[in-house]
Order: C-alpha cells, then structure tokens, then sequence
C-alpha cells in the first residue's frame, strides 16, 4: 500500500523529465528556425524574396518556440504549474501566424479573427481577475 503513494511523485519526475527533454528539443529547433531566418534575411540582400508572408510565417515560428519554451521554464518556477495566460499567448501566436500564412477565404479569416478577440478577452478576464485577487 505504501507504493501507490509514490505513484505521484513517480509520474511527477517522469513528467518533469520528459518536459526537460522537449525543452532542450525545442531549443535545438530554435536555434535552427533563427540560422535559417538569418539565412533568408542574408539572401535577401541579393536575391528577390518570392515571399514576405513566408518569412513573417517563419518568424511566427520562431516566437511560437521561444513561447513554448517560456512555458516549460514558467512551470518549472512556479512549482510545476502551467499559467493559463502563457496558452492563451501561444493560440494566439499560433492563430495570427494561421491567418498571415492561408488567408484565401475571407469569412475564415473573419472567424479567426474572432477567435483570436475571444481569447484576448479571455486574457484580460483571467489578467483582471489575478489583479483583484492581488489588492
């Protein structure tokens, strides 16, 4: 009976170890996307870019890894807890880059669009609430 106790604490340090290795993943994919956005930038100056929604597509990317990383180190610091406002941060990222990359159809447009205003409305709700539980 007393190992189903450490069940938690094992699943705990399994997770947390697993989350530890995507973040050194993630780091490795960040240095990668940041050589061949430097790669681009470089070309550019001498070859006409066929894509500027391509390269802001790119950099999207790149703060959609620098927001997942923030994430696990957020948790980490806030004794394994993930804040919801860093996931709102992220679908946003993720939705804004979505709509700058395949942006053919109006009213999908339109619909991520709102969908991005629900979440900030979500963010100022969830930033609100923290502040009042702060006075």
């Amino acid at each position: 009976m007393e190992y189903i106790k450490k069940v938690p604490y094992l699943l705990q340090a399994l997770l947390n170890i697993c989350l530890f290795l995507l973040a050194l993943a993630l780091s490795v994919l960040l240095i990668s996307e940041t050589w061949y956005i430097m790669q681009v930038v470089y070309n550019s100056f001498f070859v006409k870019v066929d894509s500027y929604y391509e390269m802001l597509g790119e950099l999207l990317i790149f703060f959609m890894y620098f927001e997942f990383i923030a994430l696990i180190i957020k948790y980490f610091k806030s004794n394994f807890h993930f804040p919801l406002r860093y996931f709102i941060y992220i679908g946003i990222t993720a939705i804004t880059r979505l709509i700058i990359i395949d942006h053919d159809q109006a009213v999908s447009t339109f619909w991520w669009s709102v969908s991005i205003l629900i979440m900030i409305s979500a963010l100022f709700i969830a930033n609100k609430k923290k502040s009042m539980e702060e006075h």
